[in-house]
């Protein structure tokens, strides 16, 4: 009798939802839920069905536009990158790595007594 062992074809692929990958998703559900408490204490607090409809349905339009447009055009890890990216001083902004290969690392004198 042989075993069959099903080998798992999703490892190390991003989440994707409808379109949205990694932490879109998250950023979406997080959104949804505060769209919803504020839905809530605004109908809590008295005012009218009619104006909290449109304005929720609204709302959660531009959420889902937002959170869309920004997995489509930076993907799962891009935004971290942008933001990281953009975060940096003019002046620690490099165009080439010959910066970093032309170092010279200095020879402490424990391993010049090492070599001799």
């Amino acid at each position: 009798m042989s075993l069959v062992y099903h080998i798992n074809k999703g490892i190390n692929k991003p989440i994707v939802f409808k379109g949205f990958q990694g932490q879109y998703i998250a950023w979406l559900a997080g959104g949804l839920v505060l769209l919803m408490l504020c839905f809530t204490v605004l109908y809590v607090s008295g005012l009218s069905i009619f104006v909290l409809l449109p304005m929720v349905f609204f709302c959660g339009g531009g959420l889902f536009m937002g959170v869309s447009y920004l997995s489509r055009r930076f993907g799962q890890h891009g935004l971290g990158k942008f933001m990281a990216k953009r975060g940096l001083p003019v002046y620690l902004r490099f165009s080439s790595r010959r910066v970093f290969t032309a170092l010279r690392v200095p020879v402490t004198n424990k391993e010049r007594q090492g070599r001799a």
